[in-house]
């Protein structure tokens, strides 16, 4: 399933009345943000206009992926998280769970599968997320699976430590297994060089499987795109 939209803004109204349904709903939510140009300008957007009306104190926060940065890091997810959405917003503090960056990468991914294991409820065997917050590379990549290390997605540990296929940079990342346990994935895909890639997966083209992105559970998942991500699907 897949919307369009006009801009980020947009999608972020989007997503913030999903949110303020969800937190009238019912208690705790949890929910793995995404890290990128997408979600920074989401999160300013709610942070703008969803302050007062959300009640932010019933949302946990998890990441479905970080860098192996320290979190004052310009490349920290987290810290971009907090620049422009924890610092604006009623969040409460032993409600955010990142990822500890500022460890060696081996210990920083056992200490965050440890944290979800022991904070987000477990349904089928598995973490379950209310929401999963994913964006999609022009490479076809989503969290921090990329198509060279695909394999990653099956594993069947909570986390994995996966590599940059061109820095090299590692990065903690959910597995294929936690993604689709989610009960609500959202795809966050903006920009014109998305769309050859969002074209292949919508229409199952040639090796399409090849995408990390393509193996997201099509039955509980919203692809929210903007036009231009969008501009090739017919």
């Amino acid at each position: 399933m897949h919307k369009i939209f006009e801009s980020k803004q947009d999608i972020g109204r989007y997503l913030g009345d999903h949110l303020l349904n969800i937190t009238q709903d019912k208690g705790d939510v949890y929910i793995a943000l995404s890290g990128g140009s997408t979600p920074k300008a989401i999160f300013e957007l709610l942070a703008k206009e969803y302050a007062k009306s959300i009640d932010w104190s019933k949302i946990v926060f998890f990441w479905g992926d970080e860098r192996c940065v320290p979190p004052t890091d310009s490349e920290s997810n987290f810290r971009m998280t907090r620049e422009h959405l924890f610092d604006h917003v009623d969040t409460r503090a032993i409600n955010i769970f990142r990822v500890k960056g500022e460890l060696e990468p081996e210990e920083a991914a056992e200490d965050y599968i440890e944290t979800i294991a022991e904070q987000v409820p477990v349904v089928n065997g598995l973490p379950q997320f209310d929401i999963m917050l994913l964006g999609m590379g022009d490479d076809g990549h989503t969290a921090s699976i990329f198509p060279h290390q695909i394999k990653l997605w099956k594993s069947n540990n909570i986390c994995e430590l996966a590599q940059h296929p061109d820095s090299g940079q590692f990065r903690v990342t959910l597995t294929g297994n936690v993604i689709n346990n989610s009960k609500q994935v959202f795809f966050l895909v903006t920009g014109e060089n998305k769309a050859e890639k969002v074209d292949e997966i919508f229409n199952k083209k040639g090796n399409y499987k090849q995408y990390p992105a393509a193996l997201v559970d099509s039955t509980k998942t919203e692809w929210l795109l903007d036009k231009a991500a969008a501009s090739l699907l017919k």
